[in-house]
């Protein structure tokens, strides 16, 4: 019967400790193996940094546009220069240039094809 476990003879009296062999158990599990792992917490939190960049990102724009908003409501100047930039509408007396861009003369093409 001692010649069956001569095997265990060679493994290191370190890593026969129950303890320890309970811990090293314990990491594998937390790193690799439980529904809350190492690696899945660290996408979610790249997840989480990317959708708090969104956020901030979207906050910033929803400033801006209630700035814009309030601007167009208090002023009749302000509205008439939005149209006319947004639009392009123009008064009855008026010949209107457009001018684009290379970039901008491409996106137009790209939807009317």
């Amino acid at each position: 019967m001692i010649g069956r476990f001569k095997f265990i003879d060679k493994i290191p009296p370190v890593l026969r400790n129950k303890y320890l062999l309970t811990i090293i158990i314990f990491v594998v599990w937390m790193l690799f193996l439980d529904s809350n792992n190492l690696i899945s917490r660290w996408k979610e939190m790249k997840n989480l940094k990317k959708l708090k960049a969104e956020k901030e990102y979207y906050v910033n724009r929803i400033e801006e546009d209630k700035r814009k908003l309030q601007e167009l409501r208090t002023s009749d100047r302000n509205l008439e220069k939005f149209a006319r930039e947004q639009y392009r509408m123009k008064r009855p007396d008026e010949d209107l240039y457009i001018i684009l861009s290379p970039q901008e003369d491409r996106r137009i093409s790209r939807k009317t094809n």
